[in-house]
């Protein structure tokens, strides 16, 4: 999936200047303890998985300048502003985003919805 891959090749990039790197995800989430395993691979002295900002340690931001955040690929956005947030009260306001891909890519919907759409508005309109 071009998404995992976007994700994955985004912590190697935000682990180079990371001293902690927070993946927000589920714990039976592949790609999500994936994203754990490459930060620790790029050097990231410390990784970890959480579901919410709830399950963060504060212990973990001990000696930490630079922490750096993700997700898996469908995370509500909600729990990624929610960890942001928790970090900000303690003292990790500032945030830069670091882009590596555009995810805009759109599929399209097959021949068979597409035409049963098209049915359904002519009859919503009165165009039978």
């Amino acid at each position: 999936c071009y998404a995992t891959q976007n994700r994955q090749i985004a912590v190697k990039k935000l682990a180079e200047d990371a001293d902690l790197v927070i993946v927000v995800g589920s714990k039976n989430s592949s790609n999500s303890i994936r994203m754990v395993e490459v930060a620790l691979e790029a050097g990231v002295p410390a990784s970890h998985l959480v579901d919410n900002a709830g399950e963060i340690d504060e212990a973990w931001l001990e000696g930490v300048t630079t922490v750096g955040l993700t997700s898996g690929a469908s995370v509500p956005d909600v729990l990624v502003d929610g960890v942001l947030e928790w970090l900000a009260e303690r003292g990790y306001a500032d945030v830069e985003t670091v882009k590596t891909a555009d995810e805009s890519i759109t599929f399209s919907l097959p021949k068979e919805l597409r035409r049963d759409l098209r049915t359904e508005a002519a009859e919503l309109s009165g165009k039978k």
